[in-house]
């Protein structure tokens, strides 16, 4: 895989404190050469299915050979491995907690690797602190590979499997399909984790959520302000939301809230 010099950072750390900053300037003492994209550093505290689900369906608009790193990272310091994922012409680092589930299920060629102290030795890391690892391993891995330097699989042993997605599968029945709100936007619309293959059967889709029901629409302006829509947004998900106001206040609802789809022409 030819690195492109292209790095993405997704988080959980905000921008309150040095912390985000501190990533970069540990990538960029490395490799000067880098051009650091923040994907989002707004993923929910502690939630690390947020931030695979944006990774999943972000990454393919960055050019091949992009390296994504995702620090959402509950687990930093303890026995929870690291991986590297190579899959669809793109390179990720991430904890092994469930985050990287998502791109690993959307891509069939993907290929894992574990780090292991050997392999992080071999690119200077040997002591790293117990509560930043976005610091101490995560950029200097993200900065040797985008630099081309060396290989996920110069940095640990190949491995097959990884912890699952903290959130499951949508479930797919003949007349219904049942996800959840995986993520909201700054604009207050709920984002599913329903991509909208799994819909395109139904002739008239009703999204129902928290005891009320929406008609999926092309567009928010395809309804009145303030009134509740449905649609397939643009990166391929159901989505609820309310014509020029806040879907999440006005409903109630948050991450994990059950969605449900079903075909309005079905009385059954």
């Amino acid at each position: 895989m030819a690195a492109s010099g292209v790095i993405t950072v997704t988080t959980d750390f905000g921008h309150q404190g040095p912390f985000v900053g501190v990533i970069k300037g540990c990538i960029l003492t490395r490799f000067p050469a880098a051009r650091i994209i923040d994907l989002t550093h707004e993923i929910v505290v502690h939630w690390p299915a947020e931030a695979g689900f944006w990774l999943s369906r972000a990454f393919g608009f960055f050019p091949p050979g992009t390296v994504h790193v995702a620090v959402v990272d509950p687990g930093v310091g303890t026995s929870r491995d690291i991986l590297a994922l190579e899959a669809g012409g793109h390179l990720f680092v991430a904890p092994d907690n469930g985050l990287l589930a998502p791109v690993v299920s959307r891509v069939p060629d993907a290929r894992l690797t574990r780090l292991s102290v050997q392999g992080l030795a071999r690119i200077g890391v040997t002591r790293p602190s117990a509560t930043f690892h976005g610091r101490d391993i995560f950029a200097p891995v993200a900065a040797e590979l985008a630099a081309g330097r060396c290989t996920a699989g110069d940095l640990g042993e190949p491995v097959s499997t990884l912890v699952p997605s903290w959130v499951d599968d949508p479930t797919v029945e003949p007349a219904s399909v049942a996800g959840v709100v995986i993520t909201i936007d700054h604009f207050g619309n709920l984002l599913t984790n329903i991509d909208a293959p799994l819909i395109e059967r139904f002739r008239l889709p009703v999204v129902h959520a928290g005891n009320h029901a929406f008609p999926l629409l092309r567009t928010y302006g395809d309804t009145r302000p303030g009134e509740y829509l449905a649609l397939v947004n643009s990166f391929g998900v159901v989505e609820i939301a309310r014509a020029e106001h806040n879907a999440a206040e006005g409903l109630g609802l948050s991450r994990g809230a059950p969605v449900v789809v079903r075909d309005g022409t079905d009385h059954a």
